[in-house]
């Protein structure tokens, strides 16, 4: 995939997270349906052990690239002080083929399942180079939170 400067989305436009559960970097591609993001793995991470980054850390990513396809309609204005929650509501199916380790980019793509309100199912998988890490089918929930 080749990356053009102008096209990568900070991912803080559409996420909650800030450091240290901030698990991607940048959106790549976005659309309503499908989202793809990019994480560099680093020594500090929250979820480094041994120099690995675990399975909790592939999970937590996983959930916050999923989230940016719903949390777009909340963050379109970037400048609007705007508070959502969400959360893994269920996870149908998880498999861990593998750990990324310090210094390594991880890739992540999400693909929208169906959509009820603020409930969502998505498929996602994250790689490393070409190496499928995780592959799940999760349910998350997200809202705005009214002042």
């Amino acid at each position: 995939m080749e990356l053009k400067e102008e096209n990568i989305i900070n991912i803080h436009n559409f996420l909650p997270h800030r450091e240290p559960m901030l698990m991607a970097d940048y959106i790549l591609e976005l659309t309503k349906e499908k989202v793809v993001t990019s994480f560099e793995i680093l020594e500090d991470n929250i979820f480094v052990h041994n120099n690995q980054f675990v399975e909790a850390g592939l999970i937590e990513n996983l959930a916050q690239t999923c989230s940016s396809i719903l949390g777009q309609s909340f963050f379109e204005n970037p400048e609007a002080d705007t508070k959502v929650i969400g959360f893994i509501t269920n996870i149908k199916k998880i498999e861990v083929f593998g750990l990324p380790k310090v210094g390594e980019k991880i890739i992540s793509k999400a693909s929208l399942i169906s959509q009820f309100e603020n409930i969502c199912n998505i498929f996602c998988e994250t790689f490393n180079n070409d190496k499928l890490l995780i592959r799940a089918e999760i349910n998350l929930f997200i809202q705005e939170v009214k002042h």
